[in-house]
């Protein structure tokens, strides 16, 4: 058996708590181990905060800088979120229609660091390891949520779509509490 579903949210703060609570039922019910379920919520809360604040025009939605609140301009007032739970992976899937991700993170391909697929159960989920992000200066703050998608998950594409926006994808490999209903 396998879990999929895509909600279609709308760009406000409100929505990040509520794509995490949904996620964290489907897994409970679904019997996956609790950390693995912590380390994807925390990543899609991250995902989705990231929709919320870069994922439309601001101008659209009100005030520069607000947090979405106001009226959703239909291009640009909302984002999804798609999970699919079969077997022994998670994969989320979060899109906005932003303005999309700067050229050199979209370009750059996102793996762990070759600490973590050392110590991965499954190495071959982990392609291509790289050595984390240096330190960027005057923008340490910006891009802190991605660098923790990388580290909570075990393989992340960072995409454009060219006129739609943004796109992060993320898997993990799952563990099953004993007596789980969609074990692998």
């Amino acid at each position: 058996m396998s879990i999929w579903w895509s909600l279609h949210l709308r760009r406000e703060a409100a929505s990040v708590p509520l794509a995490r609570r949904f996620l964290l039922g489907t897994m409970e019910t679904a019997g996956v181990d609790p950390d693995i379920s912590f380390d994807l919520s925390v990543a899609l809360s991250e995902a989705c905060a990231n929709a919320v604040e870069h994922g439309g025009d601001r101008t659209a939605l009100g005030e520069s800088g607000d947090f979405g609140y106001g009226h959703p301009a239909a291009d640009s007032g909302q984002y999804r979120v798609t999970a699919y739970l079969d077997g022994e992976k998670c994969r989320i899937e979060v899109s906005d229609s932003g303005p999309g991700f700067p050229a050199r993170r979209a370009l750059r391909p996102a793996a762990h660091s070759v600490q973590q697929s050392q110590h991965s159960q499954h190495p071959q989920q982990s392609q291509n390891p790289q050595q984390p992000l240096p330190p960027r200066g005057a923008e340490a703050e910006s891009g802190r949520g991605l660098d923790l998608i990388q580290q909570l998950s075990d393989h992340v594409q960072f995409g454009n779509r060219p006129g739609h926006g943004a796109v992060v994808r993320f898997d993990k490999v799952l563990k099953w509490r004993e007596g789980a209903l969609l074990t692998a």
